[in-house]
């Protein structure tokens, strides 16, 4: 009896060609969000109310987070792709890769302050950490981040004040 295993979608999409955009995309999103964290940015942070500028604050770390995770992905995908590391080298490799980083709900005090240029590249870099969370999962099956741990965390609202607390007083 022959053995009928599904086609992985997301693996023929990063192994093969089609690839590249996705590549691309992602990486121009890096960049499009430092540019602006290091210019408007900036200036548009100094507007903001103590409580906006506090989650302002919190959330472009938890940006950068999440777009560097991302960008780690892509990359170790890229050499997988290149033929520059095995499949086995880029699973093992890539366990050190979260793609789980939350953002602050979008009800939380000062979230309608907040820029929309700055909206938009965490709406972007959440949308894209969806995608290359399901294509992972897809290609390499979900595993644990730790025992007892979820693949994904969800978003913690104590977590959350937690991390705004510290951003406010700059205990990082």
């Amino acid at each position: 009896m022959e053995s009928r295993q599904p086609i992985k979608l997301a693996e023929r999409r990063v192994f093969s060609d089609s690839f590249k955009p996705l590549y691309n995309e992602g990486m121009s999103l890096v960049e499009r969000a430092a540019e602006y964290l290091d210019g408007p940015g900036r200036s548009e942070a100094r507007k903001l109310s103590r409580m906006a500028a506090t989650l302002y604050a919190a959330e472009s770390m938890r940006l950068t987070t999440r777009l560097m995770q991302i960008a780690s992905w892509l990359l170790l995908q890229r050499a997988a792709n290149s033929g520059e590391m095995t499949r086995d080298q880029v699973a093992a490799e890539k366990c050190k890769v979260r793609l789980d980083t939350a953002s602050a709900p979008d009800h939380a005090t000062g979230w309608n302050e907040l820029p929309e240029a700055f909206l938009s590249l965490v709406q972007r870099s959440l949308s894209l950490q969806n995608l290359v969370r399901r294509m992972d999962e897809e290609i390499y099956g979900r595993t644990p981040d730790g025992p007892g741990e979820p693949l994904a965390r969800r978003s913690n609202p104590v977590s959350d004040q937690i991390s705004l607390l510290n951003t406010a007083f700059a205990r990082g």
